[in-house]
Formats: C-alpha cells, structure tokens, sequence
C-alpha cells in the first residue's frame, strides 16, 4: 500500500475517504477563493494547460474525477463546448457550490455533477474519452485501485490527464516554496477555512505523494501505453497525459 495512504487530514478511526469528504464539506464555503489566493492565481493557468492537453483528442464524452466546485469542467466546456463533460465528487458540499455556478453560467446541458467515488466509478467499461484528475489522486485511500478504475472506464483510444502538486527541485526555488507551502499556507488555509487540519494535510500529502517517475511508472503498470510528464512552475506541480 502507497505510505500517502496513511497521510490523513484529522486525528480520527475513520478512513481515509471518510476523513477527505469531510474535510471538503468543511472547507467548500471558501474552497475557490482559497484555490485561487493561496496559489497567487496560478491555478488558473494550470487548469489551461490541462485543457489545452485535452484539446486535440477531440473528446466527445469526458469525466472530471474529483471535480470539487466544478472549475476544470468549466474551464474544458469553454475550449470543448461540445463535449458532455460529467464531474464526480465524495463531497457533496463541494458540489452544491459547483451546481451553483455552473447553474449561473447556464451550463446544466454540458456539465452534470453527481456524487461519485474514484475508486468504484458508476459507469460502463469504455464509457468516456477522456478523463481528468486536479489535485485529486493524491486523495485517493487506495491509489492503485482509483487508477484501475479510471484505465477501466475509458475507451481505447482514449487519454487521461492528471494535474498534480509535486516537489521543486533546484535551489533556492525550493527552499523558499516549503517555506511558504510548509509554514505560511497552513496559517493562511485556517484563519480563512476555520479548518485546523485541512491546510497542514495539503503539504503533508504532497510530501508522501509519489510524483514524477515514480507516479509514472504506476500508470504504466496500469495498462497506460503512453505516458508524458510536464512539470508546471518549476516543479510545484506536474501534468501527466497518459494514452489508453
């Protein structure tokens, strides 16, 4: 079993499933500011690169796996406004907040979200083009299994995207980022959430999180033929686009 599987957000019995839903309905009140604060905006223009991945596959029918609010969906519907686009969440609250903008922006005909766990999604073998994964597979309780599932719902040909923290290499880049990833992020993430273990597991799930390689070797052993990694932002995080 992967050591981030241990890394839990609370000092709690339950698992780790039960303990990221719930720390995801505590934080959905201010989950997009703080995405876009503490990140300084980048977020944004990482979710682009995403979608500019995504773009020339031509994906028809796409699910966005552990969509929250439903950010990436929207942003991939402004490139790929004909794709169906289905988000899935643990978080309800997360999606309520989701619902509601993509209610707002009148998108109800090209983006569902519904509750749905990553590790046992409720769709056919071969159902979707494409997927996508935003700061999601670090949460997964079991990271093996979540993968399965996603090779297993996708079509051949088909890609999956992930989006994922990893760590700054050079120096003194990476001093200064777990500095304020490490130190500052957690106090600014609990003053605005009101939540006390929510912004001290995000460093501590990126640090135990296999990135780079390693992530990528076990997407190979997945069934991935094709696996390509682009490290965002000196290294803060990485996109992987893997071929079915």
């Amino acid at each position: 079993m992967n050591k981030s599987t241990h890394i839990k957000p609370y000092q709690s019995e339950k698992s780790k499933k039960e303990q990221i839903e719930a720390m995801f309905d505590n934080i959905a009140h201010k989950y997009d500011f703080l995405n876009h604060f503490l990140s300084l905006g980048i977020d944004n223009g990482w979710r682009k690169k995403v979608v500019k991945e995504l773009q020339p596959y031509k994906p028809q029918q796409i699910i966005d796996i552990a969509t929250g609010t439903g950010d990436l969906a929207i942003a991939i519907h402004k490139k790929i406004p004909d794709a169906r686009i289905t988000g899935i969440d643990i978080s309800e609250k997360m999606l309520d907040y989701g619902r509601k903008k993509i209610s707002r922006l009148q998108l109800k005909r090209n983006i569902d979200l519904q509750i749905g766990d990553a590790e046992n999604i409720d769709f056919p073998d071969q159902y979707f083009d494409a997927a996508t994964v935003a700061f999601g597979v670090r949460n997964f309780e079991n990271l093996q299994k979540g993968l399965d599932e996603l090779y297993r719902t996708l079509r051949s040909p088909g890609v999956l995207v992930i989006l994922e923290f990893s760590q700054p290499a050079s120096f003194p880049f990476k001093q200064l980022y777990n500095i304020y990833f490490k130190h500052i992020l957690p106090v600014m993430g609990k003053l605005f959430s009101k939540d006390n273990s929510a912004y001290t597991y995000l460093p501590e799930s990126v640090q135990h999180f296999p990135h780079g390689k390693k992530l990528a070797d076990l997407l190979h052993h997945t069934g991935f033929k094709k696996v390509s990694i682009k490290r965002l932002t000196l290294g803060v995080s990485s996109l992987y686009v893997c071929e079915k």
